[in-house]
């Protein structure tokens, strides 16, 4: 199979220095494209999607450094490798042009040995950078395909352990049967956290919003997790406000985030001590913010150093290895909801000890 040729772009505003680059580089059989300003670059630059840009520096309507800062504002060219060619002396166009996003510099009159050098150079860490991206998204495939081929088998045990609770039993095996049914519940939760992640970082998961009853959404939880405060000697306390408040959410999204976070400060509660769930009505804030939710526990709270962090997937695994409490991928899975809801979420400290996670919609 013949390998895919590499595609460079060559910027220039004069038609002899396009010419000049396009005839030394030719002999290296790459997909040349050739644009006569940084514009031109700019309008075409998601259709060809090149995998090096040699750009001259001194352009009329923006120069090279524009172009450049431009290119890299984007998330999904920020990887591509840029060559800047300049007649000015390097070392003055050096600060500005690596601020500017710029990879290498060429100075003009352009060497061909040098030119072919750096350009194979700079598409050496574009094919490093291309396969670590692969590997990467083969490896979160594979891990997607291993949860979603999970959930068959916690369907299993729940059912398995619903039939069970039909025979009679005595105290202790319905209270070890209830214990089974909690854990694989915990667990089909955060499959499924799993699952949705997934769909929402890849823009595939619908927020389907509907006119959702806040209140009865927080009972609901109440009357599923009172069973694991119990168990865990945690009092479950609600706060609700007497006027009913009803609000366009997506209500199994939302009812998600909620459980994630009682299951969270339940799970980090020592024995002895109190959840509570607060609903606040607010006047509306210049975002349009009328809702917040807070869940407030007891527990060993969280450093301020990490209170920022602990949202971001990419974090997890650091701070887990720092012995940070109170996180995991559903925190991060309750960010994305609350975002695309077009809210926040954040986490301040509980006075005297503990952590309030507060939603704001």
């Amino acid at each position: 199979m013949m390998a895919q040729r590499s595609k460079i772009a060559i910027v220039d505003d004069e038609r002899s220095m396009r010419v000049q680059l396009e005839s030394l580089l030719a002999s290296d059989e790459y997909e040349l494209a050739l644009f006569e300003s940084g514009m031109a670059l700019l309008d075409k630059l998601s259709e060809l999607n090149p995998d090096l840009i040699i750009l001259d520096l001194m352009m009329p309507v923006i120069d090279g450094f524009e172009v450049c800062r431009q290119v890299k504002a984007q998330a999904q060219f920020q990887h591509i490798p840029i060559i800047l060619v300049t007649v000015l002396d390097a070392s003055k166009a050096l600060v500005e042009g690596l601020e500017a996003g710029a990879d290498d510099f060429i100075q003009k009159p352009v060497s061909r040995l040098e030119l072919r050098a750096r350009v194979r150079s700079m598409l050496r860490i574009k094919k490093q950078y291309d396969e670590l991206e692969a590997m990467l998204k083969m490896r979160e495939e594979l891990s997607n395909m291993v949860v979603h081929d999970m959930s068959s088998s916690i369907v299993s045990v729940q059912l398995n352990a619903t039939l069970m609770q039909e025979k009679q039993l005595d105290e202790e095996q319905k209270h070890q049967l209830d214990m089974i049914l909690m854990a694989a519940d915990r667990l089909d939760e955060f499959v499924n956290d799993m699952l949705m992640l997934a769909k929402m970082e890849q823009s595939k998961l619908r927020i389907h919003q509907t006119m959702t009853h806040i209140q009865q959404l927080i009972l609901d939880a109440e009357t599923h997790f009172k069973i694991i405060a119990q168990s865990k000697g945690i009092e479950l306390k609600l706060i609700l406000p007497k006027m009913q408040l009803k609000m366009e959410l997506d209500e199994n999204l939302f009812r998600r985030v909620l459980a994630n976070l009682l299951s969270n400060a339940l799970q980090y509660s020592p024995e002895g001590t109190t959840v509570t769930v607060k609903l606040e009505i607010l006047p509306p804030d210049q975002k349009g913010h009328h809702l917040r939710l807070q869940v407030i526990d007891e527990g060993s709270g969280i450093p301020e150093a990490y209170r920022k962090r602990i949202f971001e997937k990419f974090e997890v695994v650091e701070l887990k290895k720092k012995g940070v409490a109170q996180i995991g991928l559903g925190l991060t899975f309750c960010k994305l909801v609350v975002d695309a809801h077009c809210g926040k979420i954040y986490v301040a400290p509980n006075r005297p000890s503990g952590s309030m996670f507060i939603v704001e919609i």
